[in-house]
This record gives C-alpha cells, structure tokens and sequence, in this order.
C-alpha cells in the first residue's frame, strides 16, 4: 500500500463528508435513546466525618497538652483506614435497615455505599448512591448516626463529629445527557473514518492520470473524459426549446 499525503487524504473525507455526517448524527441519537430510555437515574449523597481530638483546658500544663495532641492526631490519622472498613461492616448496615425500616439486602446496601478518605487530612466522606435521592441522602446520614455511636462502643472513645450532613441531590449522578451525547457522537466519527480508510485500502480502481503515472512508471500522453451522450442531447433539446419561444 502507498502511503497517503495529508492532500489525498483530506480529498478521501471530503468525498464521503455526507456519508461521515450521518454516522455521527446516528450514533448520536442513539446515544440520546440510550440515555432517556435505558439508563436509571441514580442520586448520590455524602455526609462528612472528622477525626476530632478531645479538648484540655489545663493552662498550667500546656506543654504536656501540645504533646498529647499531637499523639491523638497521629492516632487518628491511621484510625481512618480502619474507620473506613468499620462503616461497611455487617453490625452497623443491620442496625441502620433496622433503623430506617427499608427493604434492602445487607449486600446490595454495601455496594451502593462509599468510604472515602480525604488525602491528609482527617475527614471521612461516606457516600451513598440510590434510586431515590431522598433515600440516599437519609441512608448516608443514618450511617453516620450509628457508626458513631458504634465506635464509642468499640473504642470507649468519642473522637467523631459529623461535619457536613448528607442532603438529597438534584440531578442523577450517572446521567450526563451532553457528555453521552459527545462520546456516542466521537465513536461514531472514529467508526465511520476507520471504514472510510478501509474502503479505500481496498479499492484498487484507477482513478486519476497521476495514479496511471505511479503505478505504471509510465507519462500519461492523453486522457478522454465521460461523455454521456443522452445527458447532452437533452441539453441540446432545453436550448432550442428556449430559442423558439423567444422567437
């Protein structure tokens, strides 16, 4: 196979513009079925932690105070990979859907819920996502409720505050109708591209004086063009219609 220039190639695409703009206009509506009729809205809710150290108000010992707060940091600091793992833990899921009344498995509860801790820091986000946006937002803040508790059990400690309280989302979370729209529309240009390239590959047809000169090694001394005979014998017939009415 011969390579390409950008000239030839440009040419190759602009030729099949029209065939081009329909793949990407189809794939494009499809992504915009797929998006209304197939995808389940779903709504995620987040409720944040953090790992608070217990105050002292002792003045006189000030300098024991600053130590001993800079170990609770360091404590807590690695209690949060830990934290994380007790959030999703069969104890405290079985409390929050005896507390709530709600009709969902352990299991399916665990796979829609999210730990996350923010890098550096203390805080614990804990992330539901569900159907309802309502019933996402007050699964995440009931979790929340009995994973404190749950810890002051554990650790006879209460070094947990809730910082943000989960609140029910507005839009879906997995429901992006321009971002589909755009992907479906690029996959359809790259599909529609990748078969113009092929066809081309494929076709061996002459088609131009230079290709006769490349493939053949040998100058081209005169070309005939297309003459469609019943095309010009009607063009004739338009003219001299025309000139009779004119006279």
């Amino acid at each position: 196979m011969e390579e390409l220039d950008l000239k030839e190639l440009f040419n190759i695409f602009w030729n099949k513009k029209i065939e081009i703009i329909l793949v990407v206009l189809f794939f494009m509506l499809i992504g915009i079925v797929y998006t209304v009729g197939f995808t389940k809205p779903m709504y995620k809710s987040s409720t944040t932690l953090v790992l608070a150290t217990t105050a002292k108000n002792d003045v006189a010992q000030s300098s024991s105070i600053t130590s001993t707060t800079a170990t609770e940091v360091t404590v807590n600091s690695k209690l949060v990979a830990t934290y994380s793992e007790i959030v999703k833990s069969k104890n405290i899921l079985r409390q929050v859907i005896s507390n709530l009344n709600i009709d969902v498995e352990e299991n399916s509860l665990r796979n829609h819920i999210k730990v996350s801790s923010v890098k550096d820091t203390e805080l614990i986000e804990i992330t539901v996502t569900d159907e309802n946006a309502a019933h996402a937002a007050k699964i995440a803040n009931e979790i929340a409720l009995v994973f404190t508790e749950k810890v002051k059990e554990i650790y006879n400690i209460d070094n947990i505050q809730i910082v943000d309280k989960a609140e029910p989302a507005n839009y879906p979370s997995n429901i992006n109708h321009q971002r589909d729209i755009i992907v479906f529309g690029l996959a359809g240009l790259v599909l529609s591209s990748a078969y113009v390239l092929i066809a081309n590959m494929l076709d061996t047809t002459i088609k131009t004086a230079e290709e006769v000169e490349a493939e053949f090694k040998l100058p081209v001394l005169a070309s005939i063009p297309v003459y469609n005979i019943e095309a010009q014998k009607n063009k004739n017939k338009r003219k001299s219609k025309s000139k009779r009415k004119m006279r």
